[in-house]
Order: structure tokens, then C-alpha cells, then sequence
């Protein structure tokens, strides 16, 4: 499983969470649980990366990984 496709909450908090309500609403950057600590985690501010418009970012569940580089380099494209 891709780490962009996981929350970081487990399933009693998203229960009650309302960014996981509707499952196509991803978890802000304020959200203390969406915070993500892999290595691979970098943010960008690489304009290339940043704007690229092949990038599907409904692929990932938390707002954090649409800055991310690992992410944007790696994340399903749309066709």
C-alpha cells in the first residue's frame, strides 16, 4: 500500500473524524494525525513538481503529500 493512500488515524478516530467522512476529502496539513515522519517525506517547493499537471492528486489521502516530493515524483499519474 502507498503511504499517500493512508490517513495515519486509525479506524475509531476516522469514525468520528470529518475529513474522513467522505473517503474523496483528504485530511488537511493542520491535521496533527495526517503529519507524515517517513524518510522519504520532503517537502518541495520545485515549481516543476509543484505545478506538474499529470499528477492524479486525488490519489492521496492526506493534504501533506501534494508538497511532497517523494509523492509528486512517484504519485499515479492522470492519463
Amino acid at each position: 500500500m502507498a503511504c499517500w493512500s493512508q490517513r495515519g488515524c486509525d479506524s475509531a478516530m476516522q469514525a468520528d473524524c470529518p475529513h474522513a467522512i467522505d473517503p474523496e476529502e483528504q485530511c488537511p496539513v493542520s491535521c496533527l494525525y495526517a503529519t507524515c515522519d517517513r524518510p522519504q517525506h520532503q517537502i518541495t517547493s520545485d515549481p516543476a513538481l509543484i505545478f506538474d499537471t499529470s499528477v492524479d492528486r486525488s490519489a492521496a489521502a492526506k493534504g501533506g503529500c501534494t508538497i511532497c516530493a517523494f509523492y509528486l515524483k512517484n504519485a499515479p499519474r492522470i492519463e
